[in-house]
């Protein structure tokens, strides 16, 4: 009676285990180097104290080892004023050859709380706009961005902020500094932008996690 009761329990136990865990998240930034980045443009990025920390612009910082399709990308940041400015490049189509590039052949989720909700952190800028602000200046801000087939979906702080179909209506491009329409691919190269001189954003945390597609 004895065994029947602990393989009852074992049976039982088994049943109320729940699925096997998410990935863990993988990090691209080692918190030491550059290694596996490469920047073009103006300006650049320093490592400091753990941290990558932008210097000038318009610059952008790719990640050089792999197009990143159908996950989740973690970005920690902080930034210390409200107009401070940068954003995070995804489906870049190539190797970007310089800082243009990757505006006009891939999306930026925008990093920026004092503009509107087309151009603010959260938006793809001037195509998504981000409907909540839930960042924070001064204190340390978590971004992740799923990309799942050709969805885009933004949050910031765990309160999502924006879902983006390229498939759907756009605004109409206005300024030339605007990314010029058109499709994106599914995978493609991820960068951080280093935007002016004032800008001072400190990234602590660059990471991603495939998508569960079961």
């Amino acid at each position: 009676m004895r065994f029947r009761a602990l393989m009852a329990c074992v049976v039982t136990a088994g049943l109320a285990m729940p699925a096997l865990a998410d990935e863990p998240w993988r990090p691209l930034f080692d918190g030491k180097s550059l290694d596996g980045w490469e920047h073009v443009g103006p300006g650049g990025f320093r490592v400091e104290n753990g941290t990558l920390v932008t210097e000038g612009g318009m610059g952008l910082l790719w990640f050089t080892k792999e197009k990143l399709g159908n996950c989740t990308i973690r970005v920690v940041y902080k930034t210390l004023r409200p107009e401070d400015n940068s954003g995070v490049f995804i489906r870049i189509a190539d190797k970007p050859k310089d800082e243009w590039f990757a505006v006009h052949h891939g999306y930026e989720v925008q990093i920026c709380d004092q503009t509107d909700e087309f151009h603010r952190t959260g938006a793809v800028y001037s195509l998504s706009k981000a409907d909540k602000q839930p960042g924070k200046v001064g204190e340390w801000n978590t971004l992740e961005i799923t990309l799942d087939g050709d969805l885009v979906k933004v949050s910031v702080n765990g309160v999502l902020v924006n879902t983006f179909d390229p498939k759907g209506p756009v605004p109409e491009r206005t300024k030339d500094y605007e990314p010029e329409r058109g499709p994106r691919p599914e995978a493609g190269y991820i960068g951080l932008q280093n935007h002016d001189g004032p800008s001072k954003i400190t990234f602590k945390e660059v990471s991603m996690r495939p998508l569960d597609k079961k």
